[in-house]
């Protein structure tokens, strides 16, 4: 476990920086051979913690999995009140206002956790919930090819998952994406798993049924979105299994068990 902090030049004229600090990161390693690492993002007010423990017991022995925690900071959708969160938020929709400085800055953090990883080892990312939201921004960072600063983005993603979520920044996503041919090429091979609860009640089901056709009709076209029926806001082990399965699928871990 360690603690880490950030500093996010933001893209404005007058280029501040501002130094945010992160909570312990927790780190479950492979039990067999490392394949894949994956940074899994938890929802708001939670911590890297509580995911640390589920994402131990599941049966993906090549897979490393970092769990970060979230910055504490005031939540305009909690009135202000400080908690550990990726980025403020009011209103957890597409349609909400965008904290475009704390997302970018989440964005860098979670690629920095990925900048040492070995070569030859496929990298993803993954969230619950706010954690979501900031796994889909980082999808389209990098098919964009670079932060909305204008930096480059650093990580050849291989997979992104989003439980119970919504896309933020939205209404650039698409111009981001046809902006050049190897834009399109990234968005249209990037594989994307969106799984959605229908009875949730914190993000409701139509805010991510609309984020998965906003991202297909942005041109990610190697989307897979699940439905649990009555799912309110938490995981299940049949959704959990179901993101094993694709795992296991999209970053060809089968037959890797040693």
């Amino acid at each position: 476990m360690y603690r880490g902090g950030s500093s996010y030049a933001s893209g404005s004229r007058a280029a501040t920086r501002r130094h945010v600090d992160y909570g312990r990161t927790y780190v479950v390693r492979p039990k067999g051979r490392h394949r894949a690492t994956i940074v899994w993002l938890h929802g708001l007010g939670d911590s890297g913690a509580s995911w640390y423990q589920l994402l131990e017991s599941l049966p993906l022995p090549n897979i490393k999995w970092i769990c970060p925690t979230a910055p504490t900071r005031p939540v305009a959708l909690l009135g202000g009140f400080p908690c550990t969160a990726w980025f403020d938020v009011a209103d957890p929709s597409q349609d909400g206002p965008d904290d475009a400085d704390g997302l970018e800055a989440s964005a860098a953090h979670i690629a920095n956790l990925l900048s040492s990883e070995p070569a030859d080892v496929k990298l993803g990312i993954g969230g619950f919930s706010m954690g979501a939201a900031t796994a889909l921004h980082s999808a389209s960072c990098f098919a964009h090819g670079r932060y909305g600063n204008g930096g480059r983005y650093p990580i050849n993603l291989s997979a992104v998952v989003g439980l119970s979520g919504w896309l933020p920044c939205s209404r650039s996503l698409k111009a981001k994406v046809e902006s050049s041919q190897e834009a399109a090429r990234r968005a249209a091979s990037l594989p994307l798993l969106l799984c959605h609860g229908t009875g949730d009640g914190v993000v409701p089901y139509k805010q991510g049924e609309r984020s998965a056709e906003t991202l297909r009709m942005s041109g990610f076209r190697n989307l897979t979105f699940k439905a649990y029926n009555g799912l309110e806001h938490y995981t299940i082990p049949e959704e959990m299994d179901a993101v094993c399965k694709w795992l296991t699928a999209r970053l060809r871990l089968d037959g890797s068990r040693a």
